[in-house]
């Protein structure tokens, strides 16, 4: 695991960020103010000392077919897919390139922005909404037709949970391309659409990826992710805004001492159980990096004409970012998050791109989405599920180990985890004063110890689950863990 220089980040995140409004901040004695938010184990905000045990990564698990992509108005390098959970209703918004031929001639303008909906993110319909005409029908899920273009090229839709937004603006979107700058659009059901105003939002970047944005709750301010260049390598680039209309110069994201990558799409988002933390699913892109043998190429159609050419001269997967807020990603995992996997038509360019958004699907289980075998014809998004708060945890192997957090300040009465052990294997936690000192009746040996697997279980010693007597004192959680992973915990 790399070490990141926190110092600086602090600094960047300070200095860099105009609508920044603290967040989670230090108290005069160092004590971290968490009050009752949920904290991941997704970097080492939290973690003072770690003797025995280390920061794991989880990997989805793939979860079958999404959609297809096998309408004549998708296409075979349709992309740029973004899933958003809205109450009873998921939705998902697609970029579709279909092989139609234009009266003018224009290349560009075979580009239309597609809809699919669902009842519970796992099965999918994409309904006839008979609003666009599209090569002599109605009946398609086009919301977003040629008319719109070139505004609407890679349209990347949001849901704005900005206080006292109005009903009719609740869905944002933008498109573009440099030459346009990013457009607004705004929705109040999320299908019917219209430009918030002709000028650009945001100029002064290729745009010519996805370009996401979102209302950050923890920085009390829109911000907008978008890819640029940068030390030869495609790069992360960021601007902010109080209104939506105007944005800060942008500032290019910092990814630590982590190696330099190509991120094609960052995908980044609040995570909806702890927006404080940001998320990106990222597509890492490795040009040059030819996975298939010569007769594997020979099986697959990698020559047709709608595609981009070279499919086989690179190969791309998924990799996992977060941030807690300024231009910083923190990449504690520099390996695969979603690998390509046993398929060769999965080892060609720009494929398992992951559409942006992370849903739950059940009680215990969330879920993300992936393109696979892009720039064929058999392309397809697949659903990747995983459990709760499940992108990594602190892992304690059988022989024990135990992790100790810097002083916190909390809000609550009780202490509740989200964990996995072993039959064998078990958690006892004790708390401490900020010097570390145990507390009365919390020490380790006053700890019932947890076996199980989880998503919510309340922390008890000696059968007492009451925490509240500490709540606003500077105190530390240590953590005794065997075979066990221990994923999010916070107060309640």
């Amino acid at each position: 695991m790399l070490k990141h220089m926190r110092t600086m980040a602090v600094i960047g995140i300070l200095s860099i960020c105009a609508c920044f409004n603290g967040g989670i901040q230090a108290s005069e004695n160092n004590a971290i103010n968490i009050g009752s938010r949920l904290e991941l184990f997704v970097d080492d905000f939290l973690i003072d000392r770690m003797d025995g045990t280390n920061l794991t990564m989880h990997h989805p698990q793939r979860a079958g077919v999404a959609i297809t992509l096998d309408k004549p108005w998708e296409g075979i390098v349709s992309g740029y897919f973004t899933v958003i959970h809205d109450g009873d209703k998921y939705r998902m918004y697609y970029r579709g390139r279909p092989n139609i031929a234009r009266a003018d001639g224009s290349k560009e303008a075979q580009e239309v922005t597609c809809y699919a909906e669902s009842l519970d993110g796992i099965k999918w319909t994409k309904p006839s909404l008979g609003l666009f005409e599209i090569n002599g029908s109605r009946d398609n899920n086009v919301i977003l037709g040629y008319e719109y273009l070139p505004a609407t090229h890679n349209i990347a839709p949001f849901l704005d949970t900005r206080p006292g937004i109005s009903a009719s603006e609740k869905y944002k979107a933008v498109g573009g391309t440099g030459k346009t700058g990013l457009i607004a659009f705004v929705s109040g059901d999320g299908i019917h659409w219209k430009k918030l105003r002709d000028e650009p939002i945001i100029t002064g970047g290729a745009f010519d990826s996805q370009n996401v944005i979102f209302w950050s709750e923890n920085e009390s301010c829109y911000v907008c992710y978008f890819r640029t260049f940068k030390n030869n390598v495609r790069w992360v680039t960021r601007t902010t805004s109080k209104d939506f209309l105007n944005w800060t110069p942008s500032v290019d994201m910092s990814f630590g001492d982590a190696p330099n990558e190509h991120i094609y799409i960052n995908q980044t988002i609040d995570y909806f159980r702890a927006p404080h933390i940001y998320v990106g699913t990222a597509a890492r892109f490795m040009p040059g990096r030819k996975a298939l043998t010569d007769e594997q190429k020979n099986e697959i159609d990698l020559n047709n004409s709608q595609n981009y050419g070279k499919l086989d001269e690179a190969c791309s997967d998924c990799v996992l970012l977060t941030s807690r807020g300024g231009n910083v990603y923190d990449r504690t995992f520099l390996e695969s998050f979603v690998r390509a996997g046993r398929d060769p038509r999965d080892w060609v360019a720009r494929a398992n791109y992951p559409a942006r958004g992370i849903v739950p699907t059940g009680p215990d289980e969330m879920s993300m989405y992936i393109q696979r075998r892009y720039g064929q014809p058999s392309t397809y998004i697949e659903r990747l599920k995983m459990r709760t708060d499940g992108f990594a945890s602190v892992h304690a192997p059988y022989t024990e180990g135990e992790m100790v957090t810097k002083p916190i300040r909390f809000d609550g009465s009780h202490l509740v985890l989200n964990y996995a052990t072993s039959a064998a294997g078990g958690i006892r936690i004790e708390l401490q004063d900020a010097d570390g000192k145990p507390l009365p009746g919390y020490e380790l040996d006053k700890s019932d110890e947890i076996i199980g697997d989880q998503i919510e279980r309340v922390a008890t010693w000696k059968g007492s689950a009451n925490v509240g007597s500490l709540k606003g004192k500077a105190i530390r959680l240590r953590f005794v863990m065997k075979d066990a992973d221990l994923y999010s915990i916070r107060f309640k």
